[in-house]
């Protein structure tokens, strides 16, 4: 059974962008008397219609348990989750449903892979390879790995005004014995776009293994595993529009079926005698326990919902605003910008002269705009850009230039402000 209803998802061609944001109710608001601007989806999405529908429609009509029932409800229940997982495999165009598992989020991913095939391939003397640019959720697994087995962190170091990857650099790491390299696709500070397909491929050449964090691209640009040539990519459902909880890891089948299980529990075992047990073949193996089966049919619902618009148009849309932003925020004296001129993904981080990230992020809020302000766990990199924090706006498709214009005029108005308050 479907909890989706498919006449939710018009084609972009018979659709305007405003039509499109009017699916999301949550932007028919007012934050402090003002319009909320919503300029903070590199942390979290919004959602619309058709995935709270899709989820309310599963609890009023389908809920019960998965695989384990043979009752009417179990099947509808059943059908509804592992349908969900041949459409993530066919949305990264994995070659079978079997290298798709679901966890809680992109960072659940990366650890089941630093706790399972860490654990089991990597020894002390080993390398692991990562960038100067990584999110937490793709440090701190690794750090946790190379102190259990004693391997060694290395790092790819970002250089230059655009502060992109060495690539020379990346590649006299690599020759030092890497057993595995891991990489954001998008860095959720710089807005850098990394030529993920290049660095896989030289990668696995010298020997490694591969893993693509994928948490800023997968719902605004299309992902093929196969043409990226990673052995594991890992996304979350909630900064593509779909809702909190549910994640994907996916995984090439060869090296799934050789790793030892993640959790213990039901679902993941074949038999259990009091003394040993034997593994269910992958997926399975790595999903101990009840799954969250209404996030699959959200992340369903998200898929069809971006799918209907075009993945190809929705990240030359987030192009066009992030480019936009930068060229009107360098126009503001006073205002400092990270990552990339042009060719960058759809956000923009900045600081302003004398303005903690904190107060001016505070100050936009009161004008309705929702921004992030801190270290955006990025902690490594912020040390090496030589800031504490930044500002971040980050831009979906329901954002647009109107908003840019007034997101501009207010720090325009909170650099006013500061400055006439050092001044008296």
């Amino acid at each position: 059974m479907s909890f989706l209803n498919k006449t939710q998802f018009p084609r972009a061609r018979n659709v305007s962008w405003e039509l499109i944001r009017s699916d999301f109710p949550i932007l028919e608001q007012t934050v402090n008397g003002e319009a909320l601007v919503y300029f903070d989806n590199a942390a979290t999405s919004q959602k619309p219609n058709a995935v709270i529908n899709a989820i309310r429609k599963y609890y009023e009509t389908g809920n019960a348990n998965v695989h384990r029932g043979i009752h009417e409800l179990s099947n509808r229940a059943t059908a509804s989750f592992e349908g969900g997982r041949q459409r993530v495999a066919s949305f990264v165009n994995a070659a079978s449903a079997d290298e798709i598992i679901f966890t809680r989020g992109t960072t659940e991913g990366i650890n089941l892979v630093a706790a399972t095939w860490g654990v089991a391939n990597l020894k002390a003397g080993d390398k692991v390879l990562l960038t100067e640019m990584e999110h937490h959720s793709n440090i701190v697994p690794w750090q946790l790995l190379c102190e259990r087995v004693g391997a060694e962190l290395l790092y790819v170091p970002v250089v230059g005004d655009s502060n992109e990857l060495d690539m020379e650099a990346f590649d006299q790491l690599l020759g030092q014995g890497v057993k595995l390299f891991s990489v954001t696709h998008i860095s959720n500070t710089l807005g850098i776009l990394n030529p993920v397909a290049e660095l896989c491929q030289k990668a696995r050449a010298a020997g490694a293994v591969t893993v693509v964090d994928a948490a800023q691209s997968a719902g605004h640009l299309k992902l093929d595993v196969q043409a990226l040539g990673c052995d594991f990519l890992a996304f979350s459902g909630h900064k593509m529009c779909g809702p909190t909880g549910i994640g994907v890891l996916f995984g090439r089948l060869p090296i799934l079926e050789s790793m030892p299980p993640y959790q213990g529990g039901g679902e993941m075992i074949s038999t259990v005698d009091f003394f040993k047990s034997t593994y269910n073949k992958p997926p399975h193996r790595f999903e101990a326990g009840t799954p969250d089966i209404s996030g699959v049919v959200g992340l369903h619902a998200a898929m069809d919902f971006l799918d209907s618009i075009g993945r190809e148009a929705i990240f030359e849309h987030d192009q066009d605003l992030a480019e936009y932003a930068y060229h009107l925020l360098s126009e503001v004296k006073g205002i400092r910008l990270f990552g990339p001129r042009a060719g960058r993904a759809g956000l923009v981080s900045f600081l302003m002269e004398d303005v903690h990230a904190h107060d001016l992020v505070t100050f936009a809020d009161q004008k309705g705009i929702a921004l992030r302000g801190g270290h955006h766990c990025n902690q490594p990199l912020m040390k090496k850009l030589g800031v504490p924090s930044t500002a971040r706006a980050s831009f979906y498709f329901y954002n647009n230039r109107n908003e840019v214009d007034y997101l501009v005029e207010v720090l325009v108005e909170i650099q006013r402000f500061f400055s006439s308050n050092s001044t008296s």
